[in-house]
Protein backbone atom coordinates (compact mmCIF):
# COMPACT_ATOMS: atom_id res chain seq x y z
CA UNK A 1 0.00 0.00 0.00
CA UNK A 2 1.30 3.28 -0.98
CA UNK A 3 0.61 6.65 0.32
CA UNK A 4 0.81 9.87 -0.81
CA UNK A 5 2.62 11.02 2.19
CA UNK A 6 3.49 9.36 5.60
CA UNK A 7 0.78 9.39 8.26
CA UNK A 8 2.44 12.38 10.50
CA UNK A 9 2.24 14.60 7.45
CA UNK A 10 -1.26 13.72 5.85
CA UNK A 11 -4.27 15.89 7.00
CA UNK A 12 -7.73 15.39 6.81
CA UNK A 13 -9.47 19.08 5.74
CA UNK A 14 -12.99 17.78 6.41
CA UNK A 15 -11.97 17.12 10.38
CA UNK A 16 -11.25 19.96 12.37
CA UNK A 17 -9.78 20.21 15.19
CA UNK A 18 -11.66 21.38 18.29
CA UNK A 19 -10.53 21.46 21.62
CA UNK A 20 -14.14 22.22 23.28
CA UNK A 21 -15.20 19.01 21.24
CA UNK A 22 -14.00 15.53 21.77
CA UNK A 23 -14.15 13.90 18.57
CA UNK A 24 -14.69 9.92 17.96
CA UNK A 25 -13.67 8.38 14.84
CA UNK A 26 -16.55 5.00 14.05
CA UNK A 27 -15.58 1.85 11.72
CA UNK A 28 -18.20 0.99 10.05
CA UNK A 29 -22.00 2.02 9.94
CA UNK A 30 -23.93 -1.05 11.06
CA UNK A 31 -25.55 -1.49 14.17
CA UNK A 32 -23.02 -1.30 17.04
CA UNK A 33 -21.61 1.66 14.91
CA UNK A 34 -25.27 4.00 14.47
CA UNK A 35 -25.97 2.64 18.06
CA UNK A 36 -22.67 4.35 19.23
CA UNK A 37 -22.87 7.28 16.82
CA UNK A 38 -26.21 8.04 18.07
CA UNK A 39 -25.35 7.33 21.65
CA UNK A 40 -22.11 10.30 21.58
CA UNK A 41 -23.92 12.29 19.72
CA UNK A 42 -26.60 12.77 22.00
CA UNK A 43 -24.21 13.63 24.24
CA UNK A 44 -22.74 16.30 22.65
CA UNK A 45 -19.53 14.82 21.03
CA UNK A 46 -18.46 14.72 17.20
CA UNK A 47 -18.91 11.42 15.41
CA UNK A 48 -17.89 10.60 11.93
CA UNK A 49 -17.94 7.09 10.66
CA UNK A 50 -16.28 5.99 8.16
CA UNK A 51 -18.41 3.02 5.93
CA UNK A 52 -16.44 0.96 3.35
CA UNK A 53 -19.60 0.12 1.52
CA UNK A 54 -22.67 1.88 0.02
CA UNK A 55 -25.99 1.32 2.13
CA UNK A 56 -28.28 -0.67 1.35
CA UNK A 57 -26.02 -4.12 1.73
CA UNK A 58 -26.81 -7.37 2.26
CA UNK A 59 -26.29 -8.60 6.15
CA UNK A 60 -27.15 -12.07 7.94
CA UNK A 61 -27.94 -11.63 11.49
CA UNK A 62 -31.93 -11.03 10.77
CA UNK A 63 -33.64 -12.49 13.88
CA UNK A 64 -33.29 -9.58 16.64
CA UNK A 65 -33.56 -10.29 20.45
CA UNK A 66 -35.51 -8.31 22.80
CA UNK A 67 -32.78 -7.16 24.43
CA UNK A 68 -31.82 -5.30 21.70
CA UNK A 69 -34.85 -3.04 21.61
CA UNK A 70 -33.26 -1.83 25.05
CA UNK A 71 -30.34 -0.34 23.20
CA UNK A 72 -32.17 0.77 20.16
CA UNK A 73 -34.87 3.01 22.93
CA UNK A 74 -31.30 4.49 24.41
CA UNK A 75 -30.37 5.29 21.61
CA UNK A 76 -33.64 7.18 21.10
CA UNK A 77 -34.61 4.86 17.76
CA UNK A 78 -37.03 3.12 19.03
CA UNK A 79 -40.08 4.90 17.19
CA UNK A 80 -38.45 4.73 13.73
CA UNK A 81 -37.82 0.96 14.16
CA UNK A 82 -41.50 0.37 15.58
CA UNK A 83 -42.78 2.22 12.43
CA UNK A 84 -40.58 0.54 9.85
CA UNK A 85 -43.36 -2.50 9.17
CA UNK A 86 -40.29 -5.43 9.75
CA UNK A 87 -41.86 -8.36 11.15
CA UNK A 88 -42.82 -8.63 14.98
CA UNK A 89 -40.49 -11.01 16.98
CA UNK A 90 -42.14 -12.98 19.77
CA UNK A 91 -40.22 -16.25 20.69
CA UNK A 92 -38.06 -18.71 19.20
CA UNK A 93 -39.15 -22.38 18.21
CA UNK A 94 -37.13 -25.25 17.97
CA UNK A 95 -38.02 -28.81 16.15
CA UNK A 96 -35.69 -31.61 16.33
CA UNK A 97 -37.54 -34.86 14.76
CA UNK A 98 -41.36 -34.86 15.90
CA UNK A 99 -40.25 -32.91 19.32
CA UNK A 100 -41.49 -28.95 18.74
CA UNK A 101 -40.66 -26.22 22.03
CA UNK A 102 -41.16 -22.71 21.77
CA UNK A 103 -39.90 -19.87 24.05
CA UNK A 104 -42.81 -16.79 24.20
CA UNK A 105 -40.53 -14.09 25.21
CA UNK A 106 -42.66 -11.77 27.15
CA UNK A 107 -42.80 -15.32 29.74
CA UNK A 108 -39.04 -14.39 30.87
CA UNK A 109 -37.47 -14.58 33.84
CA UNK A 110 -35.63 -10.84 33.24
CA UNK A 111 -37.85 -7.67 33.13
CA UNK A 112 -37.52 -5.42 30.34
CA UNK A 113 -38.93 -5.50 26.57
CA UNK A 114 -40.09 -9.13 25.37
CA UNK A 115 -40.44 -8.40 21.75
CA UNK A 116 -38.22 -7.39 18.93
CA UNK A 117 -38.22 -7.92 15.23
CA UNK A 118 -37.32 -9.88 12.15
CA UNK A 119 -35.65 -8.07 9.58
CA UNK A 120 -33.72 -7.71 6.22
CA UNK A 121 -30.73 -6.23 7.19
CA UNK A 122 -29.96 -3.95 4.52
CA UNK A 123 -33.32 -2.24 5.28
CA UNK A 124 -33.11 -2.37 9.53
CA UNK A 125 -28.97 -1.14 9.14
CA UNK A 126 -29.85 1.63 6.47
CA UNK A 127 -32.74 2.77 8.98
CA UNK A 128 -30.40 3.05 12.22
CA UNK A 129 -28.02 4.88 10.05
CA UNK A 130 -30.21 6.80 8.49
CA UNK A 131 -31.64 7.86 12.18
CA UNK A 132 -28.11 8.19 13.54
CA UNK A 133 -26.98 10.91 10.46
CA UNK A 134 -30.24 12.94 11.86
CA UNK A 135 -28.89 13.14 15.23
CA UNK A 136 -26.08 14.70 13.76
CA UNK A 137 -23.59 11.83 13.11
CA UNK A 138 -21.73 12.11 10.11
CA UNK A 139 -20.91 9.32 7.91
CA UNK A 140 -18.98 9.02 5.09
CA UNK A 141 -19.58 6.72 2.96
CA UNK A 142 -17.17 4.25 0.50
CA UNK A 143 -14.44 5.29 3.14
CA UNK A 144 -11.55 2.40 3.23
CA UNK A 145 -9.24 1.96 6.08
CA UNK A 146 -6.10 1.19 5.13
CA UNK A 147 -3.58 1.90 8.57
CA UNK A 148 -3.85 2.96 11.81
CA UNK A 149 -1.74 4.95 13.92
CA UNK A 150 -2.61 4.94 17.51
CA UNK A 151 1.41 6.15 18.92
CA UNK A 152 0.75 10.01 18.92
CA UNK A 153 -1.73 11.50 21.84
CA UNK A 154 -4.67 12.10 18.68
CA UNK A 155 -5.14 8.29 16.66
CA UNK A 156 -4.48 8.62 13.37
CA UNK A 157 -6.59 6.42 9.85
CA UNK A 158 -4.93 6.27 6.82
CA UNK A 159 -8.14 6.23 4.52
CA UNK A 160 -8.96 5.89 1.09
CA UNK A 161 -12.29 7.47 -0.97
CA UNK A 162 -14.72 5.97 -3.52
CA UNK A 163 -12.60 8.67 -6.17
CA UNK A 164 -9.42 6.34 -5.14
CA UNK A 165 -8.06 9.32 -3.10
CA UNK A 166 -5.96 9.00 0.32
CA UNK A 167 -6.02 10.89 3.38
CA UNK A 168 -5.48 11.12 6.71
CA UNK A 169 -8.44 11.39 9.67
CA UNK A 170 -7.73 12.22 13.20
CA UNK A 171 -10.10 11.98 16.33
CA UNK A 172 -9.54 11.84 19.88
CA UNK A 173 -10.42 8.16 19.96
CA UNK A 174 -11.58 5.68 17.34
CA UNK A 175 -14.29 2.66 17.70
CA UNK A 176 -13.93 -0.33 15.40
CA UNK A 177 -18.02 -0.99 14.59
CA UNK A 178 -16.57 -3.27 10.91
CA UNK A 179 -18.26 -6.15 12.05
CA UNK A 180 -16.70 -9.48 9.94
CA UNK A 181 -14.37 -6.58 8.28
CA UNK A 182 -12.51 -6.86 11.49
CA UNK A 183 -10.60 -3.96 10.41
CA UNK A 184 -8.45 -2.74 13.80
CA UNK A 185 -7.57 -6.94 14.46
CA UNK A 186 -5.89 -7.11 11.78
CA UNK A 187 -4.39 -4.06 11.13
CA UNK A 188 -2.80 -3.98 14.79
CA UNK A 189 -2.50 -8.08 14.88
CA UNK A 190 -4.81 -8.57 17.39
CA UNK A 191 -6.43 -11.53 16.49
CA UNK A 192 -7.09 -14.82 18.44
CA UNK A 193 -8.12 -18.01 17.87
CA UNK A 194 -11.77 -18.46 18.82
CA UNK A 195 -11.94 -21.90 20.17
CA UNK A 196 -14.78 -23.28 18.29
CA UNK A 197 -14.63 -25.89 15.69
CA UNK A 198 -14.34 -24.55 12.00
CA UNK A 199 -17.97 -24.29 11.06
CA UNK A 200 -19.62 -23.12 7.79
CA UNK A 201 -23.12 -21.59 6.92
CA UNK A 202 -24.98 -21.55 3.68
CA UNK A 203 -28.08 -19.61 3.60
CA UNK A 204 -30.33 -17.47 1.41
CA UNK A 205 -33.50 -15.73 0.75
CA UNK A 206 -36.78 -17.56 -0.88
CA UNK A 207 -40.61 -16.37 -1.43
CA UNK A 208 -41.29 -19.21 1.36
CA UNK A 209 -44.85 -19.40 0.35
CA UNK A 210 -45.98 -21.31 3.56
CA UNK A 211 -49.77 -21.58 3.90
CA UNK A 212 -51.79 -20.13 6.76
CA UNK A 213 -53.02 -23.64 7.78
CA UNK A 214 -48.76 -24.70 8.57
CA UNK A 215 -47.88 -25.25 11.74
CA UNK A 216 -45.31 -22.33 12.10
CA UNK A 217 -45.77 -19.21 13.52
CA UNK A 218 -44.46 -16.40 11.39
CA UNK A 219 -43.29 -14.73 14.95
CA UNK A 220 -41.13 -16.78 15.94
CA UNK A 221 -37.76 -18.10 14.05
CA UNK A 222 -37.44 -21.75 13.74
CA UNK A 223 -34.35 -24.00 14.36
CA UNK A 224 -34.69 -26.84 13.24
CA UNK A 225 -32.27 -30.28 14.01
CA UNK A 226 -30.81 -32.31 11.48
CA UNK A 227 -32.76 -35.75 11.85
CA UNK A 228 -29.14 -37.60 11.83
CA UNK A 229 -26.81 -34.92 13.00
CA UNK A 230 -27.73 -33.25 16.01
CA UNK A 231 -24.78 -30.56 15.71
CA UNK A 232 -26.20 -29.63 12.18
CA UNK A 233 -28.88 -27.12 12.54
CA UNK A 234 -30.82 -25.15 9.98
CA UNK A 235 -32.82 -21.63 10.89
CA UNK A 236 -35.82 -20.41 9.39
CA UNK A 237 -36.53 -16.28 9.57
CA UNK A 238 -40.04 -15.17 8.26
CA UNK A 239 -40.29 -11.34 7.27
CA UNK A 240 -43.28 -9.07 7.25
CA UNK A 241 -43.35 -9.65 2.73
CA UNK A 242 -43.72 -13.15 2.36
CA UNK A 243 -39.82 -13.96 2.34
CA UNK A 244 -37.86 -15.58 4.75
CA UNK A 245 -34.13 -15.93 5.62
CA UNK A 246 -33.13 -19.66 5.24
CA UNK A 247 -29.62 -21.02 5.99
CA UNK A 248 -27.85 -24.27 7.60
CA UNK A 249 -24.90 -24.34 9.74
CA UNK A 250 -22.28 -27.28 10.11
CA UNK A 251 -19.32 -28.36 10.71
CA UNK A 252 -16.98 -27.59 7.00
CA UNK A 253 -16.50 -31.48 6.43
CA UNK A 254 -20.26 -31.84 6.61
CA UNK A 255 -20.93 -29.22 3.09
CA UNK A 256 -17.47 -31.22 1.70
CA UNK A 257 -19.05 -34.59 0.91
CA UNK A 258 -22.34 -32.62 -0.82
CA UNK A 259 -21.89 -32.29 -5.01
CA UNK A 260 -23.01 -29.61 -6.64
CA UNK A 261 -23.24 -25.80 -6.22
CA UNK A 262 -24.31 -23.80 -3.40
CA UNK A 263 -27.91 -24.17 -4.79
CA UNK A 264 -28.25 -27.31 -4.81
CA UNK A 265 -26.34 -27.89 -1.80
CA UNK A 266 -28.56 -26.23 0.21
CA UNK A 267 -31.61 -27.62 -1.50
CA UNK A 268 -30.68 -31.11 -0.75
CA UNK A 269 -29.66 -30.39 2.63
CA UNK A 270 -32.90 -28.78 3.31
CA UNK A 271 -34.51 -31.76 1.80
CA UNK A 272 -32.97 -34.27 4.37
CA UNK A 273 -35.31 -32.91 7.24
CA UNK A 274 -39.03 -34.06 6.58
CA UNK A 275 -40.48 -31.04 8.40
CA UNK A 276 -38.93 -28.56 6.42
CA UNK A 277 -39.13 -30.73 3.30
CA UNK A 278 -43.18 -30.21 3.90
CA UNK A 279 -43.22 -26.64 5.18
CA UNK A 280 -41.08 -25.06 1.78
CA UNK A 281 -42.78 -27.17 -0.25
CA UNK A 282 -43.71 -24.43 -2.73
CA UNK A 283 -40.90 -22.02 -1.93
CA UNK A 284 -39.18 -20.24 -4.58
CA UNK A 285 -35.46 -20.33 -4.47
CA UNK A 286 -35.01 -17.14 -6.08
CA UNK A 287 -31.92 -15.98 -4.17
CA UNK A 288 -27.90 -16.36 -4.81
CA UNK A 289 -26.64 -18.81 -1.89
CA UNK A 290 -24.14 -17.38 -0.02
CA UNK A 291 -21.61 -19.28 2.17
CA UNK A 292 -19.30 -17.97 4.74
CA UNK A 293 -16.92 -20.76 6.81
CA UNK A 294 -14.53 -20.34 9.99
CA UNK A 295 -17.16 -17.45 11.17
CA UNK A 296 -16.00 -17.20 14.48
CA UNK A 297 -13.41 -15.08 16.08
CA UNK A 298 -11.33 -13.43 18.83
CA UNK A 299 -8.96 -11.32 20.17
CA UNK A 300 -6.20 -11.18 22.64
CA UNK A 301 -7.73 -7.53 23.65
CA UNK A 302 -11.47 -5.65 23.08
CA UNK A 303 -9.04 -2.01 23.71
CA UNK A 304 -6.18 -0.24 23.22
CA UNK A 305 -4.38 2.87 23.36
CA UNK A 306 -7.27 5.48 21.97
CA UNK A 307 -9.59 2.48 20.48
CA UNK A 308 -11.87 -0.13 21.40
CA UNK A 309 -13.84 -3.01 19.61
CA UNK A 310 -17.28 -3.54 19.18
CA UNK A 311 -19.41 -6.29 18.21
CA UNK A 312 -18.23 -8.68 15.76
CA UNK A 313 -14.59 -7.19 15.78
CA UNK A 314 -14.27 -7.87 18.26
CA UNK A 315 -15.61 -11.52 19.26
CA UNK A 316 -18.14 -13.65 17.25
CA UNK A 317 -19.56 -16.64 18.54
CA UNK A 318 -22.07 -18.63 16.65
CA UNK A 319 -25.34 -17.98 14.91
CA UNK A 320 -27.39 -20.46 16.89
CA UNK A 321 -28.79 -17.94 19.70
CA UNK A 322 -28.82 -14.99 17.27
CA UNK A 323 -26.77 -13.02 19.64
CA UNK A 324 -24.51 -10.94 17.82
CA UNK A 325 -26.71 -8.26 17.25
CA UNK A 326 -27.23 -8.16 20.74
CA UNK A 327 -23.50 -8.17 21.82
CA UNK A 328 -22.34 -5.52 18.93
CA UNK A 329 -25.01 -3.19 20.29
CA UNK A 330 -24.26 -3.94 24.06
CA UNK A 331 -20.84 -3.18 23.53
CA UNK A 332 -21.51 0.09 21.72
CA UNK A 333 -23.69 1.40 24.93
CA UNK A 334 -21.18 -0.02 27.17
CA UNK A 335 -18.20 1.67 25.15
CA UNK A 336 -20.08 5.15 24.78
CA UNK A 337 -20.67 5.54 28.84
CA UNK A 338 -16.89 4.47 29.11
CA UNK A 339 -16.01 6.85 26.64
CA UNK A 340 -18.45 9.78 28.38
CA UNK A 341 -16.62 9.49 31.59
CA UNK A 342 -12.93 9.48 30.12
CA UNK A 343 -14.01 12.37 28.21
CA UNK A 344 -15.08 14.38 31.07
CA UNK A 345 -11.89 13.14 33.19
CA UNK A 346 -12.36 10.51 35.20
CA UNK A 347 -10.75 7.79 35.61
CA UNK A 348 -11.61 4.73 33.60
CA UNK A 349 -10.34 1.19 33.50
CA UNK A 350 -11.32 -0.21 29.91
CA UNK A 351 -10.80 -3.73 31.27
CA UNK A 352 -13.19 -3.29 34.58
CA UNK A 353 -15.19 -0.67 33.16
CA UNK A 354 -15.79 -2.17 29.22
CA UNK A 355 -14.04 -5.54 28.62
CA UNK A 356 -15.21 -7.55 31.88
CA UNK A 357 -18.76 -6.25 32.08
CA UNK A 358 -18.94 -7.04 28.15
CA UNK A 359 -17.50 -10.54 28.62
CA UNK A 360 -19.85 -11.53 30.87
CA UNK A 361 -22.93 -11.88 28.53
CA UNK A 362 -20.46 -13.01 25.93
CA UNK A 363 -19.38 -16.14 27.98
CA UNK A 364 -23.36 -16.85 29.08
CA UNK A 365 -23.66 -17.10 25.64
CA UNK A 366 -20.76 -19.03 24.78
CA UNK A 367 -21.91 -21.94 27.54
CA UNK A 368 -25.02 -22.52 25.67
CA UNK A 369 -23.79 -22.50 22.21
CA UNK A 370 -21.11 -25.11 23.34
CA UNK A 371 -24.32 -27.08 25.10
CA UNK A 372 -26.04 -26.45 21.85
CA UNK A 373 -23.72 -28.39 19.67
CA UNK A 374 -22.82 -31.36 22.37
CA UNK A 375 -26.88 -31.81 22.50
CA UNK A 376 -26.82 -31.06 26.22
CA UNK A 377 -29.16 -28.09 25.52
CA UNK A 378 -31.05 -29.64 22.99
CA UNK A 379 -31.99 -32.67 25.76
CA UNK A 380 -32.91 -29.49 27.93
CA UNK A 381 -35.04 -27.69 25.85
CA UNK A 382 -36.72 -30.80 24.35
CA UNK A 383 -37.41 -32.64 27.72
CA UNK A 384 -40.87 -33.81 27.97
CA UNK A 385 -41.73 -31.92 31.78
CA UNK A 386 -40.25 -28.29 31.54
CA UNK A 387 -40.37 -26.28 34.90
CA UNK A 388 -41.91 -23.07 34.46
CA UNK A 389 -39.48 -21.30 36.74
CA UNK A 390 -36.72 -22.59 35.06
CA UNK A 391 -38.12 -22.66 31.68
CA UNK A 392 -38.16 -18.27 32.05
CA UNK A 393 -34.54 -18.03 32.93
CA UNK A 394 -33.60 -19.97 30.20
CA UNK A 395 -35.75 -18.04 28.18
CA UNK A 396 -34.18 -14.57 29.25
CA UNK A 397 -30.84 -15.78 28.02
CA UNK A 398 -32.85 -16.51 24.23
CA UNK A 399 -34.21 -13.19 24.57
CA UNK A 400 -30.57 -11.58 24.75
CA UNK A 401 -30.61 -10.92 28.64
CA UNK A 402 -27.18 -12.33 29.73
CA UNK A 403 -25.76 -10.21 31.62
CA UNK A 404 -28.65 -10.51 33.90
CA UNK A 405 -26.99 -11.61 37.17
CA UNK A 406 -29.73 -12.21 39.39
CA UNK A 407 -30.89 -14.83 36.91
CA UNK A 408 -29.01 -18.58 38.07
CA UNK A 409 -28.52 -18.97 34.48
CA UNK A 410 -26.51 -16.11 33.99
CA UNK A 411 -24.57 -16.23 37.37
CA UNK A 412 -23.72 -19.81 37.13
CA UNK A 413 -24.09 -20.56 33.90
CA UNK A 414 -22.23 -23.78 33.33
CA UNK A 415 -22.25 -25.57 36.54
CA UNK A 416 -26.45 -24.77 36.34
CA UNK A 417 -26.79 -25.78 32.63
CA UNK A 418 -24.52 -29.03 33.10
CA UNK A 419 -26.72 -29.82 36.51
CA UNK A 420 -30.01 -29.53 34.55
CA UNK A 421 -29.16 -31.18 31.32
CA UNK A 422 -28.03 -34.09 33.49
CA UNK A 423 -30.89 -34.34 35.42
CA UNK A 424 -32.74 -34.36 32.07
CA UNK A 425 -30.76 -36.82 30.39
CA UNK A 426 -30.94 -39.37 33.33
CA UNK A 427 -35.35 -38.59 33.20
CA UNK A 428 -34.74 -39.52 29.76
CA UNK A 429 -33.08 -42.84 30.00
Amino acid sequence: MSLAAPLDQQKDPGIKNNNSCHHVIIIGAGPSGSIAGALLTNKGYRVTILERSLFPRFSIGESLLPQCMEFIKEAGMLDAVVNAGFQYKDGASFVRGRKYTDFSFENKFTAGIGTTFQVQRGAFDGLLAQEAERMGVEIRWQQEVLAADFSADRPKLAVRDAAGESLICEADFVLDASGFGRILPKLLDLESPSGFPVRQALFTHVEDRIGAGARFDRNKIRITVHPEHEDVWYWLIPFSNGRSSLGVVARQAFFDSLPGDNKTALRQIVSQDPSLTELLSKAEFDSPVNTITGYSANVRSLYGKGYALLGNAGEFLDPVFSSGVTIAMKSASLAAAVLDRQFKGEAVDWQADYARPLQRGVDTFRVFVDAWYDSRFQDVIFHDKQRPEVKAMICSILAGYAWDENNPYVKNARSRLDTLAAFCRGDRE
